[in-house]
Parts: structure tokens; sequence; C-alpha cells
């Protein structure tokens, strides 16, 4: 007797930073915001998907992390501008970007990965079959 295997939604898994191949494996081993530092697992612990495709893999992340962090203090910046009425003082936007961009270099670390993997890894796709609950990455 075949199960129907029920595809899971896109959106919650990125969000979550979930295996792009099964969408239920955890791609990091601690959380975003914690003590312990952001390690990211060789491999999916559901699907058994290496994560880093080949050595260096992950360069990349650092350049959609830079062009994330740029966007955040553009817009930092004009919000700033815009609820203080247009500031000359050039410490305060400074302070606040600075303190802004510390804050979410974790979010920025994590997600970078998540979107390489998700949107720009070539032959990298969803699989349904792989997310049932009986899958396992021994088979």
């Amino acid at each position: 007797m075949n199960k129907q295997v029920i595809p899971l939604p896109a959106m919650p898994a990125i969000m979550h930073a979930r295996c792009p191949r099964c969408r239920r494996g955890e791609m990091f081993t601690a959380p975003m915001y914690g003590l312990k530092s952001q390690g990211m697992n060789k491999t999916c612990p559901h699907c058994g998907l290496t994560f880093e495709r080949e050595p260096g893999y992950f360069y990349v992340s650092m350049l959609i992390s830079y062009a994330m962090f740029v966007a955040e203090m553009i817009g930092l910046a004009v919000a700033i501008s815009v609820l203080t009425g247009g500031s000359k003082n050039p410490w305060l936007y400074i302070s606040v970007i600075l303190t802004i961009g510390v804050v979410l270099s974790p979010f920025n670390f994590r997600y970078s990965r998540v979107i390489l993997l998700y949107w720009l890894t070539p032959g990298l796709h969803y699989r349904p079959e792989m997310s049932g609950d009986n899958y396992s990455s021994n088979k």
C-alpha cells in the first residue's frame, strides 16, 4: 500500500532554515540567537544531503550577506533621516547602523546560506518523497 506524500510548504521551511531537499532536517546546530555559536550541520539529519556542495561553497554566501547588510544600512539611513527630520549628525547614523548591523549579523549569516541553497544552487530541488516520516537516509 503506497502512502500519499503531502508536500511541505516552502516558506515555513525557509523561515525555520530546513533542508532544501526534504524540508524536514535542520540546517543549523544551534538557534540563531543563543549562547552557542552558529554551526551548520555537515549533512541533513533527515535525508542525508551534504550542505557544502564543494570546498569553499559558502564563500558565495558572504557576498549575499554583504548585499543584505548594504540593503539594511541604506534602509536604516533612510529611516533615521525620516524619523529625525533629516539629522546632520554623522555619529547618530554611525552608531545606529553599526549597532543594528551587529544585532542582525547572525540573521544575515544564517539566511545568506539559506538563500544560497534554496535559490542559487543549480540542481538542488525539493523532493517530496524524501520528506516522509519513514524516510531514512540510509536507504
